[in-house]
């Protein structure tokens, strides 16, 4: 087992040195509400059983690159559809709060959460918190990572087991 982490990990830093951009980011002001919206509606239709309640705040516009940026949106919006999956009454957030002077953008669910105390390798390639019974990979939140800080920002996650999580992000350029 181990040889397959080393193996990631080798795989994770040689795709990152190749997948290094060589041209600048196309900034335009994006609006994070209409693309959680488009992205929801997605999700919704490849599992329409499902009934998850979805709460954007309005107009929550930023500078950036929106490719990358519906990138974000999917990997943070799959990963909250996908952790509450096991709930009763699924619900998922994108907004904006103020947090140390700074605009921060968010994703929250009521999901099944994660031990803080695995907080570290949340963002790392190849690093799962979770076991088989939930699909993926584990390069969802490194490609977030990765974008945000392209975009001059950081991201992080706050969680509590068995009651959801939140995905914090900032960009460098927001527009109130």
């Amino acid at each position: 087992m181990l040889g397959w982490v080393n193996f990631g990990r080798r795989l994770s830093s040689k795709v990152g040195h190749y997948c290094t951009p060589i041209h600048t980011l196309d900034n335009n002001i994006v609006n994070l509400s209409e693309l959680a919206s488009t992205i929801s509606s997605k999700l919704q239709e490849l599992e329409p059983e499902r009934s998850v309640e979805f709460v954007f705040a309005p107009d929550l516009k930023v500078i950036g690159d929106k490719g990358l940026l519906v990138q974000v949106l999917e990997n943070l919006l799959g990963n909250a559809w996908k952790y509450t999956g096991p709930c009763e009454s699924p619900r998922i957030e994108v907004g904006r709060v103020q947090k140390g002077g700074q605009e921060v953008n968010f994703v929250r669910d009521n999901g099944v959460g994660f031990d803080m105390a695995y907080k570290n390798k949340l963002f790392e390639a190849f690093q799962r918190l979770h076991g088989a019974e939930f699909k993926g990979v584990g390069i969802g939140l490194a490609t977030v990572k990765r974008i945000v800080e392209r975009h001059g920002g950081t991201a992080w996650a706050e969680s509590v087991v068995n009651e959801g999580t939140t995905v914090y992000f900032t960009l460098s350029k927001v527009l109130a």
